[in-house]
């Protein structure tokens, strides 16, 4: 599942948004970000005009986990050449092989980070 997961998020990143919900999302999915209404039609259009407006979006997976149907993503975007980091973490709920449930965490890079270790 964590194949899925990352593959879904590489999909959705390039621009292949209706691939990646045609390849990995199930029926009944539902999301949590905050910013859309929770059905699957609004995230899909939302990723498709991110996708859109970033077309040299930069998308790097950093780490994933993976804990019965659940599958956590720890990536790192950055939405032009001349923006800044954003780390992400994205959490999976699978049923079947196929995402039912999502739910995403966006942090920007701030100006300045005392942490010697960074976000990455």
């Amino acid at each position: 599942m964590k194949e899925l997961a990352i593959n879904f998020l590489h999909l959705a990143a390039s621009g292949a948004v209706a691939e990646a919900f045609e390849q990995h999302v199930g029926q009944g999915f539902k999301h949590h970000n905050p910013y859309f209404k929770g059905d699957a039609g609004s995230l899909r259009e939302a990723m498709r005009e991110n996708a859109a407006m970033n077309p040299g979006k930069i998308f790097e997976v950093q780490r994933a986990l993976q804990d019965g149907d659940l599958v956590a993503v720890h990536s790192k975007v950055r939405l032009n050449e001349q923006a800044k980091d954003i780390a992400l973490a994205h959490l999976f709920r699978f049923d079947a092989g196929k995402i039912i449930e999502l739910w995403d965490i966006a942090q920007p890079q701030p100006d300045f980070m005392p942490n010697q270790y960074g976000m990455f």
